[in-house]
């Protein structure tokens, strides 16, 4: 049986210092992921102190937006089901976890490639979610 993923209201961000840059550009239609400047790792969630080494010299890079699926799992139940929460491992190297969205989610695989896609939440934001590339 097909299960397809569904629309479903998304909460707005609770925003830490910093995060205005990634969400404005998320609105945009742009990924960004951070990089340190002190030693050169890539990671995501957006935050202004590199979780590696502690510097605060982290800038934002835009990301082309592409990557695969490191992990996955498909709610069926409750409140929104179904939906897909999973890793997806960017091209660039950072993983984020996130939702798989405009798909048949019984289709959804380990390795898939997907793509951005930028879904609006309950304000006036834009969350990014990933679909399988076709």
């Amino acid at each position: 049986m097909q299960t397809v993923s569904k629309d479903r209201k998304l909460s707005d961000p609770m925003l830490n210092p910093g995060d205005e840059t990634y969400f404005g550009a998320a609105k945009a239609g742009q990924l960004l992921y951070g990089r340190c400047n002190s030693c050169g790792e890539a990671h995501h969630y957006p935050r202004v102190i590199c979780p590696f080494c502690w510097s605060d010299a982290v800038e934002w890079v835009p990301a082309a937006g592409t990557g695969e699926i490191y992990t996955f799992s498909v709610t069926r139940r409750g409140a929104g089901a179904p939906y897909c929460i999973a890793y997806v491992a960017l091209d660039e190297g950072p993983a984020l976890m996130t939702n798989i969205v405009d798909c048949d989610l019984d289709a959804v695989r380990i390795g898939q490639r997907v793509k951005v896609t930028f879904k609006p939440s309950e304000g006036d934001y834009a969350i990014p979610m990933f679909t399988p590339v076709a």
